[in-house]
């Protein structure tokens, strides 16, 4: 008796991949995806970081939960590597992170990828409702792309938990 299975490219890298709790042999390795990706170089602390990596040992994406001087904590630092995009690992990523902190984390992004975001439950943040720290972060961003007159925005998202 023989049977064939079909699985799409996402379950297949998903597969192949571990995901793991960074160590300090890959701090370096953590920076250097950030650098390539322009992401916020502060706070990159290995031993907040998960890490997906290959079946060659490569780290091929990462992600970490920052906490602030008022207590917020903040997913950031999410990067995959561009050729394995669109695969599930910045998904699993998230999830993972989510499933180990408890409510409420927040996140800053692209406003464009807002959409990316709403899937695992996060929501746009008015100004108002921001905690200081991200109040001063978006009004910052603001000026800066106004400046650099790109079309684009900083977003705050926040995710308060599991939907119901």
């Amino acid at each position: 008796m023989s049977f064939a299975l079909e699985i799409s490219a996402e379950q297949w890298y998903s597969w192949r991949m571990e995901f793991r709790r960074a160590t300090a042999a890959d701090d370096r390795v953590i920076k250097d995806m950030i650098h390539r990706e322009h992401l916020n170089p502060m706070q990159l602390d290995w031993r907040h970081f998960w890490l997906a990596v290959d079946s060659d040992g490569r780290v091929v994406g990462c992600a970490q939960v920052k906490t602030f001087k008022d207590g917020s904590r903040e997913l950031a630092s999410l990067v995959v590597d561009e050729k394995l995009r669109g695969q599930g690992l910045a998904r699993r990523l998230i999830e993972r992170l989510q499933a180990e902190n408890s409510p409420t984390l927040y996140l800053t992004c692209r406003s464009s990828l807002q959409p990316l975001y709403q899937r695992f439950g996060f929501a746009a943040v008015s100004v108002d409702k921001m905690p200081p720290y991200y109040r001063f972060i978006s009004r910052l961003a603001g000026w800066m792309m106004r400046l650099a007159r790109r079309n684009e925005t900083l977003a705050v998202m926040r995710w308060d938990g599991p939907v119901s």
